[in-house]
């Protein structure tokens, strides 16, 4: 059981790893230029360096990277069937949310061969000395970019199959030995007044995860933000309150809130709806250039442990690297490996 042999304050991450600067050219040259052998190869390393930039930072409690996605959860869009692109919205300016393809649904959503994750776990275990945690897009974020159509009378039946996707995934990952995953969930707060699920309240949200998570025998985190796309917050309010109390119903063992880049902002709800489970904090600003120093983190989360418990404490970035160049987030990641050490001194009393 993760847990039992980490160390107190466990560090983490949230899922993505910075990318290494020749993966954009990878990129950049796709299938025109490489072949599928060349790709996997490309990717497979990318996976094996960000294992090891985290290994050698000496965070407790890593993941993959995940290098093989594009943007979060637009490559997974190529996996389900039922979709028709629609046109950009935007091409010109500095990228942002409406720069992204959004999608038209014509048929029924499936997934015939699985959204991809149960391979990249499979191969990322192998290459981890440590706890690894797998990050899956929930239902209510899968629905960011789709225009319901085709057989979808009302968005109740189309996130019933976005659920049933992702369930199917999750418990394709539990067979192939995971035992750590995190689901996605920022449109908690940045769809809260475009779809009906979210406008229903934490209550709705709360039931469609239980869904999702039917049948599924793992520790689970549950990670809600406010938007990182080119370092960017989306256009809802960066407030988590409206989720309580009805979010600490969710059945998961740990949840992970973006709190450094709003400098600490809403901590204090943990005092104020007491729960017992984990709570991974975000005390890393990947929004920011800036590298904190350990202390700057050990101070956020000094602040975290007026309200949380030290024994239910994790410490982790607000969201994921990918947006950060690779050294500055391999130095903010050192940081905060410093400041979990510097902590565990104090509340151990030893110098």
């Amino acid at each position: 059981m993760i847990g039992r042999d980490l160390p107190l304050l466990p560090t983490t991450v949230v899922g993505s790893h910075a990318i290494p600067s020749w993966l954009s050219l990878v990129r950049e040259a796709g299938g025109d230029r490489l072949g599928p052998t060349d790709l996997q190869e490309a990717y497979d390393d990318a996976v094996r360096i960000a294992i090891r930039d985290q290994i050698e930072t000496g965070v407790d409690v890593i993941s993959d990277g995940e290098m093989r996605r594009t943007m979060f959860i637009r490559g997974f869009y190529e996996r389900l069937t039922g979709l028709k692109p629609l046109p950009v919205p935007r091409r010109l300016g500095p990228p942002n949310y409406d720069s992204h393809c959004p999608y038209e649904v014509v048929d029924r959503i499936t997934a015939p061969s699985g959204l991809g994750i149960v391979d990249e776990y499979r191969f990322a275990h192998a290459h981890a000395d440590r706890p690894l945690r797998v990050a899956i897009p929930g239902p209510v974020t899968l629905l960011m970019p789709l225009r319901r159509g085709g057989p979808y009378a009302t968005e109740d039946t189309l996130l019933a199959d976005l659920t049933s996707v992702v369930n199917r995934e999750l418990r394709a990952l539990v067979d192939a030995g995971c035992d750590f995953v995190q689901i996605d969930e920022p449109n908690y707060v940045m769809a809260a007044g475009k779809h009906r699920v979210a406008r229903a309240g934490a209550g709705a949200l709360v039931g469609v995860l239980r869904a999702a998570l039917a049948g599924v025998r793992a520790k689970i985190a549950l990670h809600v933000c406010f938007g990182n796309a080119h370092g960017h917050s989306f256009v809802a309010p960066r407030s988590y309150r409206a989720l309580y109390p009805d979010v600490l119903d969710a059945p998961v063992d740990q949840f992970l809130f973006e709190y450094a880049n709003r400098e600490m902002a809403e901590i204090e709800l943990w005092r104020e709806f007491p729960s017992d489970k984990e709570v991974a904090v975000g005390v890393i600003d990947v929004k920011a250039y800036r590298v904190e120093s350990a202390e700057d983190v050990a101070a956020r989360a000094r602040r975290a442990l007026d309200h949380i418990a030290p024994g239910r404490l994790w410490l982790a970035p607000d969201c994921g690297l990918w947006e950060t160049p690779r050294w500055v987030a391999v130095s903010k990641l050192r940081s905060l490996v410093e400041a979990a050490r510097l902590l565990r001194r104090e509340l151990s009393g030893k110098p």
